[in-house]
């Protein structure tokens, strides 16, 4: 008994070779190609719409607090700075009066810009 060279099964005629059927025929080959790109680009816009905001929210508060805290230490350390300085130039009680003078200061400044009490009649 001869056996064939070639063992693979024969293509069935009767199924188009782009295994759409009549349906993928009438409504042209590239129909589950445009079909994935609407889904895809319909839960792209879903995405950017509900997460973006989320994520620029929560991005400007990280960075804000970090800002803040730097911020905080530059001011400490420039104050310390400062004093140090002044100590360095003047006596002591001289250093202290100052500081005393300018913290009164912006006391009083506060002090003039609060609100008053509504009295109630």
């Amino acid at each position: 008994m001869d056996r064939p060279d070639d063992l693979s099964i024969p293509p069935d005629s009767s199924q188009p070779p782009n295994g759409l059927g009549p349906v993928g025929d009438w409504l042209g080959g590239e129909w589950p190609a445009r079909a994935a790109e609407q889904v895809e680009s319909a839960v792209n816009n879903i995405r950017r719409k509900t997460t973006g905001p989320a994520i620029v929210a929560s991005r400007a508060l990280v960075y804000g607090l970090v800002a803040i805290v730097f911020v905080g230490i530059a001011g400490m350390m420039l104050l310390i700075a400062v004093l140090r300085s002044l100590d360095a130039l003047m006596p002591t009680w001289a250093v202290e009066l100052l500081v005393g003078l300018v913290l009164c200061v912006a006391g009083l400044a506060c002090w003039n810009r609060r609100t008053g009490k509504e009295t109630v009649s």
